[in-house]
């Protein structure tokens, strides 16, 4: 068992003639790299959902002008509207307009450290105790712990897994179950689009029947739309605040430039809230609790907006181009497993359940390939069994995966095909 060299693969990544050397491995141990650092030196990581690539070179330029100053005071735009966040409002909203034709205005946006504060905050605001908040699980695992925060009850209306061609997993909603998941006292629902971990780019039709349900039963929507920038051809991101006005004011859009020009760890988020009271409600939840944003991620953000389009171009055709052999390999060389071929994000979501392994895949890939996965079942009872595996690395990272999977797996595959003949 091993992995054939897919020639189309290399000569689409190779004869680009990137800007950007995004095959360039990076070492990142000893970096304080929660992703690199939390496993032994001899564990190969693919599990937290950030890049192998450096940001784009306008983004470190930018750091590098700010750090070369030497004074790392608080930042402006405490107590006020200063030029500079003026200016990135302006971006973002010249951004919407863009890619979504979606009207926007300055005064809706609220800034806050991160996606995942985001929907905490949008849970206290909106929800509060004795109250519940529905999500659709395999899902992020912030997502599912969102409810108990805020002190609600939690509804899960799980997407329904669907096997195309045999061996590629795409999910839906089903929508009846959705609707009769939604209880007298639910008021909130987090929606994850594109869908982590399944890579779902959800389509303007269920995005359309979603709202509909939403605002007949008077529940608000938190859309995380982190990976929204993050989307393989043909498929476009749509959010659904930006589908109808009435639909808009049920909504409160989450988004960040963390995933898009991988700067997660310098905390810079936004909230699109166009619904006044809204907004009020969200600045009052958050006194004392949310911070202002970092200095240095507010310099990152805004050179990312403003200089990054074409960095994030061409990680996208890699990132593609990743997620094309990495599901020609599972299809050619792990018989039985069923795997998603995202739509949008860099994470591939894989059922691990027909390889008879004699523990989970999670603990079963660390001990035996070195190589570390994200456990499904961390993405709630549904992914019981699965993996989920980012493939936003070098391709040499890539290749290693493979060879030590099939290692790793040699005796299983062997005993199995031996089963199938």
């Amino acid at each position: 068992m091993g992995y054939r060299r897919n020639e189309l693969y290399y000569r689409l990544t190779l004869e680009d003639n990137l800007a950007y050397n995004f095959d360039q491995i990076i070492p990142r141990r000893g970096t304080n790299s929660l992703k690199w650092d939390t496993y032994p030196e001899d564990v190969l990581p693919m599990w937290v959902a950030d890049m192998d690539f450096q940001s784009p070179q306008a983004v470190i330029d930018a750091l590098h002008q700010a750090v070369d100053h030497g004074i790392f005071g608080y930042p402006s735009g405490l107590h006020s509207e200063p030029n500079q966040r003026r200016e990135l409002r302006e971006i973002l909203v010249e951004r919407m307009a863009r890619l979504y034709h979606w009207q926007i205005q300055p005064e809706e946006l609220l800034f806050i450290p991160g996606v995942v504060v985001g929907f905490n905050l949008v849970a206290h605001a909106l929800g509060g105790a004795g109250n519940s908040l529905i999500v659709q699980p395999p899902i992020y695992p912030p997502i599912l712990a969102a409810a108990a925060n805020a002190g609600m009850r939690r509804i899960d209306a799980p997407l329904v897994p669907v096997l195309r061609d045999q061996r590629t997993l795409h999910y839906e909603m089903d929508f009846d179950q959705f609707e009769r998941a939604i209880a007298p006292d639910t008021r909130l629902f987090i929606l994850c689009n594109p869908h982590n971990p399944s890579g779902r780019v959800f389509q303007r039709a269920e995005l359309e029947r979603l709202a509909e349900i939403c605002l007949r039963h008077r529940v608000a929507i938190c859309s995380d739309e982190i990976h929204g920038d993050l989307i393989f051809a043909p498929h476009h991101h749509l959010p659904i605040a930006s589908l109808d006005p009435e639909i808009a004011q049920n909504t409160i859009t989450l988004m960040a430039p963390s995933k898009t020009f991988n700067i997660p760890g310098l905390q810079f988020s936004f909230a699109i809230v166009q619904n006044a009271e809204w907004r009020k409600l969200l600045e009052a939840a958050g006194q004392g609790l949310t911070g202002w944003i970092n200095a240095l991620g507010w310099v990152a953000a805004l050179a990312a907006y403003r200089e990054g389009e074409e960095w994030l171009r061409e990680v996208l055709q890699y990132l593609q181009a990743n997620r094309d052999f990495l599901c020609g390999w599972i299809n050619e060389n792990l018989p039985g497993v069923a795997h998603t071929c995202p739509e949008g994000t860099y994470l591939a979501w894989l059922d691990c359940r027909s390889l008879g392994l004699p523990e989970s895949p999670y603990n079963f890939f660390l001990k035996r390939a070195k190589i570390a996965f994200n456990d499904g079942k961390a993405f709630g009872k549904e992914g019981e069994g699965f993996i989920r595996w980012n493939f936003a690395c070098p391709r040499g990272l890539l290749e290693e995966a493979f060879t030590r999977l099939a290692q790793a797996l040699k005796p299983v595959v062997q005993n199995k095909l031996t089963a199938e003949r």
